[in-house]
């Protein structure tokens, strides 16, 4: 049985301007010890995807439709007395900037105590306190800062101890949304290192998300590339790297520069990504599609299976995955 399981989820934002289908249609399943990449524009509704899966999606976003089953078990829509039993344990999340979701008046310290004694009740402060210290190690930073605030450190050590929250519980899956975003490259490559070590382990499924597909494509077992809220496209990442097929996937694909290619012309994506209070009729990609046919913006594409699990949501392809362009 797989740890996770999303089927036919749908994540609305009810605004006063209208209804927003931030997440539409999304189905994949997560096993254990799997590192899965969400990839896509800002917008694609990636965040939302993520925090849907830990109950976290901010008001006035709703789950509309769908289940999320952990163990077979679906806690889509869960009251949360049982969800907070559920985030820390069972499922962790590292959000996109740790100097806004670290307490800038709280000892680092505290933040581990609150959260390892709300789990465990039972443990006491000193315990905690010294579980903290083994995380910090784990993680390069000396044991003696527990007792430091959140300004102390650089961006990297606050990642990284946004890192050791997620992970001071052994959770099953962690979801690390956007965990190298605004820190330098050399920094970048410390952190993701430090989440593969970890997931090695303590034995965790990983769900990385981030709009820099070649992070993903190098990090990560299977990769789904969204676009608009919709799946567009899901496969292994050499597969996804080797044959991409979705239209959208490929002009990802060429506006990432490749060493190895010394005659690559990098090519921007034309346009804009769609406001979704009012996103186009059909396939969502069509107004920037150079493959866009008659029925694009008639009708909605289905997710077809072009072979070992590849999937594509897309008219070039037909119900038996052979090509129709």
């Amino acid at each position: 049985m797989p740890l996770l399981e999303v089927d036919s989820l749908a994540v609305d934002y009810r605004t006063g301007r209208g209804i927003i289908h931030a997440v539409d249609d999304v189905s994949f399943s997560l096993e254990k010890g799997e590192k899965l990449g969400l990839a896509g524009e800002s917008g694609s509704g990636k965040s939302t995807l993520g925090l849907s899966i830990i109950g976290l999606i901010p008001y006035p976003g709703v789950i509309g439709n769908g289940q999320i089953r952990i163990d077979g078990k679906n806690i889509a829509q869960q009251p949360e007395s049982k969800m907070r039993s559920i985030r820390g344990r069972r499922v962790a999340y590292v959000f996109q900037d740790p100097m806004i979701s670290l307490n800038p008046v709280k000892r680092i310290g505290a933040h581990f105590v609150e959260l390892i004694q709300t789990h465990e009740p039972g443990t006491s402060k000193k315990q905690a306190f010294e579980r903290a210290k083994r995380v910090l190690v784990s993680l390069g930073i000396q044991p003696e800062r527990i007792n430091d605030y959140p300004h102390q450190f650089s961006g990297g050590m606050r990642q990284r101890i946004m890192i050791g929250l997620a992970i001071a519980l052994n959770p099953d899956l962690v979801i690390a949304d956007e965990p190298t975003t605004a820190l330098d490259v050399i920094v970048q490559a410390k952190i993701l290192d430090l989440l593969e070590s970890l997931r090695q382990t303590y034995n965790m499924a990983l769900i990385l998300i981030s709009h820099d597909l070649s992070i993903i494509l190098e990090r990560c077992d299977n990769i789904i590339v969204m676009y608009a809220g919709h799946m567009v496209e899901y496969a292994n990442s050499r597969e996804l790297y080797a044959q991409p097929r979705h239209p959208y996937t490929r002009k990802l694909l060429q506006s990432i520069p490749n060493i190895e290619l010394s005659d690559q012309k990098l090519t921007a994506i034309p346009g804009s990504p769609p406001n979704m209070l009012d996103p186009p009729k059909g396939c969502r990609f069509w107004p920037r599609c150079s493959y866009a046919m008659e029925i694009c913006p008639v009708k909605k594409p289905p997710l077809i299976d072009i072979g070992q699990g590849h999937l594509v949501r897309c008219f070039l392809y037909g119900e038996e995955g052979v090509k129709s362009e």
